[in-house]
């Protein structure tokens, strides 16, 4: 929880940095160009959380080597889609930019940061196989440490860049280029040290740990997570689409209630990653009553988690939405919203420890298939919702929230009868 507390600083640290501007366009611009890349990198997330649960599952089944050539995987494919990524950079920029509805102003100031966070694509396709690795092995405490030297180094030269120095919003691009491949650094220096080290290094040079048989599985397994944080990215999208054509104030002020919604997320996704390597390995370890006791207690301690946070901005959402915002009118629309910031959290934790199970599990297809149902839900209560505000909007996302558990939840029996037939 503490790590992905870190890692939700980032996007947090921009919109503050960016509020002491004082300038609704630029602040609104921020939060279209972090949804851009919300869009173009977070969809690879896979390759963290796949990496995750299929490290955590080879600990228990074939050991450390085995962990070693999943990481070689993750790290092959990581590249190759940064070398698209890059490759497809004039065309998928522009097109993303104009997909958020981003115009005068805010498009300029946007495409700004996006030109430079663009060039972050291979530090972030490695660290997210990096981390996955580590958090598999359940090496929580230097991932946080990594975290936190990131993020505070990306806030200090926001700071720096953005404020003391006069860049505007180029500072902010800058901090976060630097601060990407800072973390790439440290943790390429932690993995490849001892023996885990060696045996990365073994497995990137064995050709059968790269072949097509090999890398099938790893795949199959990260294609549909792909897929499924692809529906995720555009319902997240959406929501900015519909806030920019309400105008710049309210952009910006739903842009700090994602940024908190971010936040509130990965703290709570702690359980999730918990989910991931405890279900993981007792799923390689055809531990039935295990895997299901972990799921009990991870969403019942999820459960609680959520009531506190709710707790925390019931009790201090007006003062912290005014210290993001730009404008007296972005903080008015901002904490009209505020109700929202004590809903989401419990809308959310049972979806975020379904997905840490299904990903331990690698029942990623049911996964794909639970999100897009409630993206159906969701696009259409959007439709329907419209003329009736922003309350609406974030009406509509919760629902979607809801609907993800519930599908879940609906599949879970069949799931745990198909993996644990010859089970303990």
């Amino acid at each position: 929880m503490l790590t992905n507390v870190a890692t939700a600083l980032i996007g947090i640290g921009d919109m503050w940095i960016v509020g002491r501007l004082g300038d609704a366009p630029t602040q609104g611009a921020v939060d279209v160009g972090a949804r851009l890349f919300a869009v173009l990198f977070t969809v690879m997330n896979f390759l963290k959380t796949g990496t995750t649960g299929l490290v955590a599952q080879e600990g228990t089944r074939r050991g450390a080597e085995a962990q070693a050539a999943m990481l070689a995987r993750g790290i092959a494919v990581g590249l190759a889609i940064a070398a698209i990524l890059l490759l497809l950079k004039p065309l998928l920029m522009p097109a993303l930019l104009e997909a958020l509805g981003a115009k005068g102003e805010v498009l300029a100031a946007a495409g700004i940061y996006a030109e430079i966070r663009y060039w972050t694509a291979p530090g972030v396709m490695l660290n997210l196989a990096l981390v996955g690795f580590l958090v598999g092995r359940r090496q929580m405490r230097a991932v946080l440490i990594i975290e936190v030297i990131y993020n505070a180094l990306n806030v200090a030269l926001g700071l720096l860049l953005a404020l003391r120095l006069d860049w505007g919003i180029a500072g902010i691009g800058w901090s976060s280029f630097i601060a990407e491949y800072a973390k790439l650094a440290i943790l390429a220096a932690l993995v490849l040290r001892g023996a885990s080290g060696h045996a990365l290094v073994a497995a990137l040079f064995d050709r059968a740990v790269l072949s097509w048989g090999a890398l099938r599985p790893f795949l199959s397994v990260n294609r549909d997570l792909f897929l499924r944080t692809v529906v995720l990215m555009l319902a997240l999208a959406a929501i900015t689409r519909l806030s920019a054509a309400r105008g710049p104030e309210v952009l910006a002020a739903n842009g700090i209630i994602y940024q908190l919604f971010v936040f509130t997320a990965l703290l709570l996704d702690g359980f999730e990653n918990a989910a991931q390597v405890l279900n993981g390995e007792r799923l390689g370890a055809q531990d039935r009553a295990g895997f299901a006791a972990y799921f009990r207690a991870i969403l019942w301690r999820g459960l609680a988690a959520a009531a506190l946070v709710a707790a925390g901005f019931a009790m201090l959402a007006d003062p912290i939405l005014h210290s993001f915002a730009a404008t007296p009118e972005v903080a008015r629309i901002a904490q009209a919203q505020a109700i929202w910031l004590a809903i989401i959290p419990f809308a959310g934790v049972a979806s975020f420890v379904f997905d840490g199970v299904f990903v331990g599990a690698s029942w990623t297809r049911a996964m794909l298939l639970s999100m897009a149902g409630a993206a159906v839900v969701f696009a259409l209560a959007l439709w329907l919702s419209w003329p009736l505000g922003n309350h609406a909007l974030w009406g509509s996302f919760v629902l979607f929230l809801l609907v993800r558990a519930g599908l879940q939840a609906a599949l879970v029996p069949r799931l745990m009868r198909r993996s644990f037939a010859t089970g303990g």
